[in-house]
Protein backbone atom coordinates (compact mmCIF):
# COMPACT_ATOMS: atom_id res chain seq x y z
CA UNK A 1 0.00 0.00 0.00
CA UNK A 2 1.02 3.59 -0.84
CA UNK A 3 -0.35 6.69 -0.19
CA UNK A 4 0.63 9.48 -2.96
CA UNK A 5 0.79 13.26 -2.33
CA UNK A 6 1.18 15.81 -5.40
CA UNK A 7 0.38 19.27 -5.95
CA UNK A 8 2.59 21.16 -4.06
CA UNK A 9 4.51 24.15 -5.48
CA UNK A 10 5.67 27.97 -5.54
CA UNK A 11 3.30 30.60 -5.64
CA UNK A 12 2.27 33.84 -4.56
CA UNK A 13 0.80 35.58 -1.13
CA UNK A 14 -3.57 35.69 -2.08
CA UNK A 15 -3.03 32.81 -4.30
CA UNK A 16 -4.60 29.23 -4.17
CA UNK A 17 -3.17 25.65 -4.69
CA UNK A 18 -5.06 21.84 -4.23
CA UNK A 19 -3.11 19.10 -3.05
CA UNK A 20 -4.09 15.64 -3.30
CA UNK A 21 -3.19 12.34 -2.03
CA UNK A 22 -4.20 8.70 -3.29
CA UNK A 23 -3.50 5.87 -2.14
CA UNK A 24 -2.67 2.36 -3.72
CA UNK A 25 -2.34 -1.32 -3.33
CA UNK A 26 -4.23 -3.86 -1.42
CA UNK A 27 -6.69 -0.92 -0.14
CA UNK A 28 -10.42 -2.18 0.54
CA UNK A 29 -11.64 1.34 1.51
CA UNK A 30 -10.57 4.90 2.99
CA UNK A 31 -11.76 6.38 6.45
CA UNK A 32 -10.18 8.62 8.09
CA UNK A 33 -7.60 11.44 6.48
CA UNK A 34 -5.82 14.44 7.57
CA UNK A 35 -3.06 16.77 6.55
CA UNK A 36 -0.27 17.81 8.15
CA UNK A 37 2.92 20.41 7.59
CA UNK A 38 6.03 21.20 8.91
CA UNK A 39 7.77 24.42 8.43
CA UNK A 40 11.57 24.72 8.71
CA UNK A 41 12.66 24.54 11.97
CA UNK A 42 9.15 23.58 13.43
CA UNK A 43 7.94 20.73 14.64
CA UNK A 44 5.07 19.04 12.31
CA UNK A 45 1.62 20.72 12.99
CA UNK A 46 -2.16 19.51 12.12
CA UNK A 47 -4.05 21.44 9.43
CA UNK A 48 -6.72 19.67 8.97
CA UNK A 49 -9.30 16.16 9.25
CA UNK A 50 -11.76 14.81 8.30
CA UNK A 51 -13.18 11.75 9.96
CA UNK A 52 -14.96 8.92 8.70
CA UNK A 53 -18.32 10.33 8.52
CA UNK A 54 -17.21 13.69 6.90
CA UNK A 55 -16.98 15.79 9.45
CA UNK A 56 -13.96 18.22 9.51
CA UNK A 57 -11.67 20.19 11.43
CA UNK A 58 -8.78 23.17 11.07
CA UNK A 59 -6.24 24.44 12.27
CA UNK A 60 -7.46 27.90 14.00
CA UNK A 61 -4.36 29.21 11.27
CA UNK A 62 -5.89 27.82 8.17
CA UNK A 63 -10.12 27.87 8.87
CA UNK A 64 -11.94 29.92 6.03
CA UNK A 65 -9.05 29.00 3.98
CA UNK A 66 -8.51 25.61 3.41
CA UNK A 67 -10.48 23.20 2.58
CA UNK A 68 -10.31 19.04 3.29
CA UNK A 69 -12.75 16.34 0.92
CA UNK A 70 -12.27 13.00 0.18
CA UNK A 71 -13.03 10.96 -2.09
CA UNK A 72 -13.87 7.80 -1.14
CA UNK A 73 -14.39 5.76 -4.53
CA UNK A 74 -10.81 6.62 -5.35
CA UNK A 75 -9.49 6.29 -1.91
CA UNK A 76 -8.32 9.55 -2.12
CA UNK A 77 -8.34 13.07 -0.62
CA UNK A 78 -7.54 17.18 -1.32
CA UNK A 79 -6.80 19.88 0.64
CA UNK A 80 -7.72 22.93 -1.25
CA UNK A 81 -5.94 25.65 -0.14
CA UNK A 82 -6.54 29.40 -0.85
CA UNK A 83 -5.34 32.77 0.08
CA UNK A 84 -2.53 31.59 1.05
CA UNK A 85 0.42 33.41 2.76
CA UNK A 86 3.72 33.47 3.52
CA UNK A 87 3.74 31.27 6.72
CA UNK A 88 1.81 28.50 5.44
CA UNK A 89 4.77 27.63 3.60
CA UNK A 90 6.07 23.94 4.83
CA UNK A 91 6.21 20.54 3.39
CA UNK A 92 2.56 18.68 3.44
CA UNK A 93 2.06 15.46 4.62
CA UNK A 94 -1.32 13.52 4.19
CA UNK A 95 -2.21 10.58 6.50
CA UNK A 96 -4.82 8.37 5.80
CA UNK A 97 -6.46 5.05 7.48
CA UNK A 98 -7.06 2.50 5.18
CA UNK A 99 -9.39 -0.69 5.28
CA UNK A 100 -6.81 -3.49 3.93
CA UNK A 101 -5.79 -7.00 3.02
CA UNK A 102 -4.08 -6.92 6.39
CA UNK A 103 -7.08 -4.98 8.53
CA UNK A 104 -6.89 -1.15 8.72
CA UNK A 105 -4.25 0.52 8.42
CA UNK A 106 -2.50 4.29 9.00
CA UNK A 107 -0.13 5.57 5.93
CA UNK A 108 1.63 8.42 5.67
CA UNK A 109 2.44 10.31 2.15
CA UNK A 110 5.68 11.58 1.07
CA UNK A 111 5.31 15.17 1.61
CA UNK A 112 4.83 17.77 -1.07
CA UNK A 113 6.28 21.18 -1.15
CA UNK A 114 4.26 24.17 -1.25
CA UNK A 115 6.14 27.94 -1.25
CA UNK A 116 4.13 30.65 -0.91
CA UNK A 117 5.99 33.96 -1.87
CA UNK A 118 5.36 37.46 -0.41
Amino acid sequence: VQLQASGGGLVQAGGSLRLSCAGSGSIFSISAMAWYRQAPGKERELVATISSSGNTNYADSVKGRFTISRDNTKNAGSLQMTSLKPEDTAVYYCNADFGTRWGPRNYWGQGTQVTVSS
